[in-house]
């Protein structure tokens, strides 16, 4: 057989067979004296072997691995580890699912895919065109991605219908053009870790930062004189999960 023929047989391609030989998985047949390779049966029947294990979601790798073993020893133990990983993969695809059920059986985020217990909190939040509460929404998005807390998030849900945030945000908003120094940033500061549930200090893990510069990355975010309103709330908060532990 030539080689059409043969992979026409198997079901597979032309290319496909040169790209077996090129790697080494598939002995380079005899040549007929017109230079055309003569595909035997026995070929035919390895070709139909390497596309079997491939269908099964075997790697090249593993296929020549198996194809190496005749008795095959090899194969069990290689199916067993795909069957390992195909279950891992249902059970991660599983909990996608579940994730996206209760993405939209709740209540959806104009920030984008966050999860239930976020969106509940965005979406009881007060409506305000406040600039900083518009990137604190962002910033719990952004960390919601990062593993954020559904204990955390149940914590904040008092301040989410609080009126006296919005006021504490429109005041951060004033100091969009002031200095690093202003006096205004003291006293704000203050006020902002005062309304802060104490539940929030207890649901936040303290002992090392799991994502290393994000703090940073959160300031650098902000112009001078509220950057260093979240630098003061952000160590204070510290100070104050410290002295609970």
């Amino acid at each position: 057989m030539r080689i059409g023929e043969v992979a026409a047989l198997v079901g597979i391609t032309s290319r496909a067979v040169r790209h077996y030989h090129h790697i080494g998985l598939l002995p380079e047949p005899s040549r007929r004296a017109n230079g055309y390779r003569a595909y035997t049966v026995r070929d035919a029947v390895l070709l139909a072997r390497i596309r079997r294990l491939t269908e099964l979601g075997l790697g090249l790798d593993e296929v020549r691995d198996v194809l190496a073993d005749d008795a095959g020893r090899d194969l069990a133990e290689v199916l067993g580890e795909l069957d390992a990983d195909l279950a891992r993969q249902e059970r991660e695809l599983a909990e996608r699912r579940r994730q996206l059920a209760r993405l939209l059986d709740g209540p959806l985020s104009d920030l984008g895919p966050v999860s239930p217990e976020l969106a509940e909190l965005l979406g009881a939040a007060a409506a305000t065109d406040s600039p900083t509460a518009v990137k604190d929404r962002e910033h719990l998005v952004l960390l919601d991605g990062a593993g954020g807390s559904a204990e955390v998030y149940a914590a904040l849900r008092p301040l989410a219908g609080d009126p006296a945030v919005v006021a504490l945000y429109e005041r951060l908003d004033e100091l969009a053009g002031a200095p690093a120094d202003d006096p205004r940033i003291g006293p704000l500061a203050a006020e902002l870790v005062a309304a802060v549930p104490a539940g929030v200090f207890d649901a936040i893990p303290y002992g090392g930062d799991p994502h290393p510069g994000i703090g940073a990355a959160l300031l650098a975010d902000y112009p001078p004189a509220q950057a260093e309103v979240v630098r003061r709330v952000m160590a204070a908060m510290t100070a104050r999960m410290r002295e609970r532990r």
